[in-house]
């Protein structure tokens, strides 16, 4: 059988890269998907490679709904298919509401809400086709419980699984599952500067996750193992806000 393709944006680095990674190490093609950060997509790459894997660099904007047709149209004209899709790629621009830019609210909800539209609508019409796939978005616990600071990405999160809840009941009779990861603290550069001893003290596995311990999870929810499994969400986060 041919390798299963696999999408994953925001691949370049923390999460997305570990997932790239691990999707590499079952046999998929990977798509490495980025924005701007070539020289870190270009590490990731190497980083499969070395392991034995395959993958290759997909550059475009989620964010940005023409663009990420048009990538998305060429990966299917050239690769025919897209078996699995991890939706990764997300920003923070924190800030009180009472302080907070319209621009902080837009470039947020754009990045990490509009993005599950403009890159999964392309790629679910495949997959239902085909009838299989897989697809996991990476949310986080800030849109299960709202973090103080964090409107705009909270509400996006919390859109996300919403989202991912109502599509997996549309095409799950397709052979297509759609679940959520939300990862707690996890030792990337989006959690760089966050009062770390506060936070580890309301962690009770006592410390920071690692981009691995997200990676593993979508690997399950990616595998012929979970194909009973959609529409779940997922905490990775140590037993914080349980």
């Amino acid at each position: 059988m041919d390798k299963r393709i696999a999408l994953v944006t925001g691949a370049s680095r923390g999460i997305g890269r570990a997932v790239a990674a691990a999707l590499a190490a079952t046999g998929c093609h990977v798509l490495i998907n980025y924005r701007s950060r070539q020289p870190e997509a270009n590490e990731t790459l190497a980083l499969i490679e070395r392991a034995g894997g395959s993958g290759e660099l997909c550059p475009f904007d989620v964010a940005d709904a023409a663009a990420s047709a048009q990538a998305i149209a060429g990966v299917l004209q050239s690769h025919h298919r897209i078996d699995v899709l991890v939706n990764n790629a997300g920003i923070r621009h924190d800030a009180l509401m009472v302080f907070m830019a319209a621009e902080q609210w837009t470039q947020v909800i754009a990045t990490n809400l509009n993005s599950f539209f403009n890159v999964t609508q392309p790629i679910v019409k495949s997959m239902a086709l085909q009838r299989r796939g897989r697809i996991v978005t990476i949310a986080s616990t800030a849109g299960q419980t709202g973090v103080e600071g964090q409107t705009n990405y909270a509400a996006a999160k919390a859109g996300v699984i919403g989202a991912s809840k109502a599509l997996a009941r549309e095409v799950a009779k397709r052979g297509v599952t759609v679940n959520v990861l939300a990862p707690g603290f996890i030792e990337t550069e989006m959690t760089t500067g966050l009062p770390r001893e506060a936070l580890l003290a309301q962690i009770p596995a006592g410390r920071f996750g690692r981009p691995e311990d997200v990676a593993a999870a979508a690997v399950f929810l990616c595998s012929e193992a979970a194909s009973y499994i959609t529409g779940a969400v997922l905490n990775v986060n140590g037993g914080v806000y349980t």
